[in-house]
């Protein structure tokens, strides 16, 4: 039976949207299917038309779909933020974040960094070139595809540092979180929700948008490692 609600959101919100779909349907008989996968194959799709009831993604990238009519006007809302962190394979030697120089220097004593093709790996790009080693760690760089977590490569040992949003890290076997990013150079990004243009279920969206920001769902947001707006 198809479900009553039909979504697409970037692996990063999977989790609390998986927890929180099943809490909705529970209070309100509504079913939901959200779809995960990267968010650059869910904008991708968005633009060539799929339909979705709800989508959450990055802000950034909401922006952009609401600005070529793949949202519906005015139902943009923000959901959650989410910090960038830094993960090992367990076991491994977790070196030192406490600040900007100290995690210049993991990196660059790094055999092997990971990050996504998200707004996290996004950031990381930008710290190489602030600091001028983009060059010095050009070969060591593993870049995660799309829809795939960064922490199963490195718990596979296929990059000694991985950096992504901390909820992606929190239900990884095989990596231990060794912590955020220092403050001085830390990337919080904002995830929304809005109904998609070719809504064919648009107040059950509504409805449900409604129940994501709702006080009840603070709890679920930051048990998955997101902050409630």
């Amino acid at each position: 039976m198809a479900a009553n609600i039909v979504g697409i959101s970037s692996m990063a919100t999977r989790q609390i949207l998986a927890e929180l779909g099943a809490a909705f349907r529970q209070k309100t008989g509504q079913s939901v299917a959200i779809e995960s996968v990267g968010g650059v194959d869910a904008a991708r799709r968005i633009r060539a038309g799929e339909a979705f009831d709800i989508i959450v993604l990055a802000d950034d990238t909401m922006k952009q779909l609401e600005a070529v009519g793949c949202l519906r006007a005015g139902s943009r809302v923000a959901f959650a933020e989410s910090a960038i962190a830094v993960a090992v394979r367990s076991g491994a030697r977790r070196p030192a974040l406490t600040d900007e120089a100290a995690t210049r220097a993991a990196i660059l004593a790094a055999k092997s960094i990971c990050y996504s093709t998200g707004p996290s790996g996004t950031h990381i790009i930008k710290l190489l070139e602030k600091w001028d080693i983009g060059q010095a760690m050009a070969g060591r760089i593993v870049k995660a595809a799309p829809g795939v977590p960064v922490g199963t490569l490195v718990a596979r040992g296929e990059a000694e540092l991985g950096f992504q949003q901390l909820s992606e890290f929190l239900d990884v076997p095989g990596i231990e979180i060794v912590g955020p990013l220092p403050r001085e150079i830390q990337s919080v990004t904002l995830f929304s929700c809005g109904v998609g243009a070719h809504a064919s279920n648009e107040a059950g969206a509504r409805d449900l948008i409604g129940y994501l920001n709702a006080p009840e769902a603070e709890a679920s947001k930051r048990r998955h490692g997101m902050e409630p707006i």
